[in-house]
Order: structure tokens, then sequence, then C-alpha cells
């Protein structure tokens, strides 16, 4: 258990915090009941050895979560970090960053290497937290991964998802586990991929518009990574947010 200011950071235990889980899912990303992940998984995954950790806050009520299961690739297991979320009235306390290190932690206590999750490339500021303040990079791009969602966070466009793979023993995560540096980028970035910061909150905006901001990043991100690049860091210039790319081994 981590303690940090009134938040308590600890695993998840009960039908009733499962619960909470399903609720916090209902608040932030407003999904009809067909595609919430229900309480039995969350009860599935405590009990397969996967993670569900919560932030609790003075009054014990559930701030924020994450869940992972275990997953194979060969015969090598990994965790699968499948949803990360933090109510809007606790936003702003690093709550994302703090779980996401509880579970880094709780991994290495169990030998796992690597986690790995997905996460969409129009949001920047998803974009910071996995590869500034976590040190996580992106080699892999999924177009509509999920399939078309009911959250309106998603407006109905394709779910496109980079894959972030989070290597608990690079200098990089490392780094990021220490202090709340961000990890240099490479010396040399050979490939800038440019978001609009702000478009996809914005209402105003309309849909064609962002799907086409999706279409041609993800002809940018498929190239890039076909040509062996990964992305590394993430930059902010006015309203615009910059994905950097270049070369990246587990040593870096």
């Amino acid at each position: 258990m981590a303690k940090t200011d009134d938040i308590l950071i600890r695993p998840c235990a009960s039908v009733e915090e499962f619960r909470e889980c399903v609720a916090l899912q209902r608040t932030v990303w407003g999904f009809a009941d067909a595609d919430l992940i229900p309480t039995r998984f969350f009860v599935v995954a405590r009990k397969i050895e996967g993670q569900v950790i919560g932030a609790f806050d003075a009054a014990g009520r559930l701030a924020g979560f994450c869940l992972a299961v275990p997953a194979l690739r060969g015969k090598t297991v990994y965790f699968h970090s499948h949803m990360l979320g933090v109510l809007p009235e606790f936003r702003g306390r690093r709550l994302g960053r703090r779980l996401k290190l509880a579970q880094r932690s709780d991994a290495l206590a169990r030998g796992i290497r690597w986690v790995e999750w997905t996460f969409d490339p129009l949001e920047g500021k998803n974009a910071h937290l996995n590869l500034n303040l976590l040190g996580a990079i992106a080699r892999r791009y999924v177009p509509n991964h999920y399939g078309i969602s009911t959250s309106p966070l998603h407006r109905g466009l394709p779910t496109d998802r980079l894959i972030a793979e989070w290597w608990l023993h690079s200098p990089r995560a490392v780094a990021c586990a220490a202090e709340e540096d961000s990890p240099k980028p490479p010396q040399e970035v050979l490939r800038r991929i440019a978001i609009p910061l702000g478009q996809n909150e914005e209402k105003s905006k309309s849909d064609s518009a962002l799907a086409s901001v999706q279409l041609a990043i993800r002809s940018q991100f498929q190239e890039a990574f076909q040509n062996g690049l990964a992305a590394v860091g993430f930059e902010v210039q006015g309203d615009t947010g910059n994905y950097l790319l270049g070369p990246w081994a587990e040593s870096d």
C-alpha cells in the first residue's frame, strides 16, 4: 500500500469495490452497459493473479483504478493493462501516474519485465503520461482496435490505438519511477508526427475534421513503424503536440 496526501493506493479486494470500478467506468467513459467491464470480470482478474489497483480518498471512496491481466507472448508472461480511469474531480493530482507506478512495483515483485496497454493517439495527455512520465514506448498502431464504441469520448470514430510497451527495467522506466523528469528522447529524432491538442475534447469541432486527422496520422505511424522507428517522446508546441520518433532498444 502507498499513501500520498489523502489518497491511499492499494489493491481492490471486495465485490463492493469492484462494483465501484464499474460505476467509475460509467462516469469517466459514459459507456453503455454492453461496453462496460462487468463486476464478474474484476473478480476473475483478481482470481487469476491480475491487478485491480484502486486509489481511495480519506472517506474510502474510489477515486480511480487500473486493471491488468496476465498475458503470454510465446512462453513469457507479461501484464496487459486494460483500463485506467480517474474521476474528473480527482484529476490534476497525478493519480494516473501513481496508479501506474503501483502497478510497476507489483509487477517487478512478481518478476514480470514488461506491461502493455493501448491508448488513443489523438489524446495528447495520455501520450505525455505514457511516453514522458512513465518511460513507455510505442511501435505498433492498430486501426479500429475495439470497433466502434458507445463512449461519447470516442465520438463514433474508429478506435485506433497505439500499443504502449513499458519495459520496466529500461533506464527510461527506472528514471521515471525515481523522479518526475521526462526521459530524454534519442539524440537524433528522426521523425515527428503532429496532432492538434484539445481537438478531441472540443465538441464544436466536426467529427469529419477529427476523422481526417485520424486517417492522416494512421498512415504516418504505420509507415514510421514499418521503418523500425518507435514513438519515444511527446512535446507540446502551442496548440500542437508532436510525437517524437527514433530508434529504441531495451537498453535505452
